[in-house]
């Protein structure tokens, strides 16, 4: 039986990242390719390279499985997506061919729920605030107690991938968990250790609140000041997921008046904010950059996943991470 064919297809500023020397040649094993990695607007102006192509290893920069790509790659049999979502270019078009798509959401999840799991720890030992006042009183002694992490509560808004990893994590702590996900049975949360509650009672009883809830059209601007303003004095609100969850002028206006909460944002509505906004400025926000999904060494665990997968496939087994349509709905 001949080997595949298959293509890179992906931003080539991000291929070595993705997929090092280690993962071309265990791919080299299993299919032939160009020692070469081709841009979406390259195979848009030489979609005749498509012709022959059985699969597709790919990662950011995906190119946008639309009706013109794949009636230029009529021998298509697997797309291997070395990232997270793939909301960005699967079409309906696509999902009428039946052809299976695969991707690396739930490695990707690893360093997101690691990313949330320090700042849950951090947050309870008042790193940022602490930090800021040594810088401002150069040894001056700081003010007040911090709570530490024992036994206080930890709301997870949201229990898919990163959510339920991050309960995992916080399994070897002494925490209460409670969470908030109408699509986990009682059952499936007595499993996972976490007591469900309902939103309102998730911001009004937890000291750090967790959010790891999918951009879906439904959940835009779930988060809202009144729950925020609902908090516990000294609570901490953490979003990870995805900054048009939140009203954010609302979170802005709660965060002036109630400066006993704190707000640690890996995302915002506009990324970076605006200039002139507020979240820069005020003492109670710490911004960092969308940083929590895969950086640096992370990203090549993703191409060692499509390997995997890969592997699986043309074994002739299931697919471990395979995203269907009706899936790919809820996903992130």
């Amino acid at each position: 039986m001949r080997q595949p064919n298959a293509l890179f297809i992906l931003d080539p500023f991000h291929f070595d990242a993705f997929y090092g020397p280690a993962e071309r040649n265990d791919l080299r094993r299993l299919s032939r390719f160009p020692e070469y990695c081709y841009s979406r607007e390259m195979i848009a102006a030489t979609p005749g390279l498509l012709a022959d192509v059985d699969l597709i290893y790919s990662g950011w920069g995906a190119p946008c499985l639309d009706e013109a790509f794949l009636n230029a790659a009529p021998n298509l049999k697997a797309f291997f997506y070395a990232g997270g979502s793939i909301k960005g270019f699967v079409t309906e078009a696509f999902w009428e061919r039946n052809i299976p798509i695969t991707s690396a959401f739930n490695v990707n999840a690893v360093p997101v729920a690691e990313f949330a799991l320090a700042q849950i720890i951090l947050s309870q030992k008042w790193v940022w605030k602490f930090n800021q006042q040594m810088r401002d009183r150069h040894g001056s002694p700081c003010d007040g107690q911090p709570p530490g992490l024992y036994g206080r509560t930890v709301a997870i808004i949201s229990l898919g991938t990163i959510g339920r990893l991050v309960v995992e994590k916080l399994r070897h702590f002494d925490v209460r968990i409670i969470a908030c996900d109408p699509f986990t049975s009682t059952e499936e949360a007595l499993k996972l250790g976490v007591e469900l509650v309902s939103l309102e009672e998730a911001f009004a009883t937890a000291d750090v609140v967790s959010l790891h809830t999918p951009l879906l059209e439904e959940t835009i601007g779930m988060i809202d000041g009144r729950l925020l303003s609902s908090m516990k004095m000294g609570a901490v609100f953490i979003n990870t997921a995805r900054g048009k969850l939140i009203k954010e002028t609302e979170m802005i206006d709660v965060l002036k008046q109630r400066g006993d909460l704190f707000a640690l944002l890996d995302v915002t509505t506009e990324e970076p904010p605006p200039k002139d906004s507020p979240l820069y400025i005020l003492p109670n926000v710490r911004l960092t950059p969308h940083i929590a999904g895969s950086t640096g060494s992370e990203i090549r665990r993703m191409g060692r996943c499509m390997v995997e997968e890969v592997e699986r496939f043309l074994k002739g087994e299931p697919l471990k991470w395979q995203i269907t349509q009706e899936r790919e709905k809820i996903l992130a």
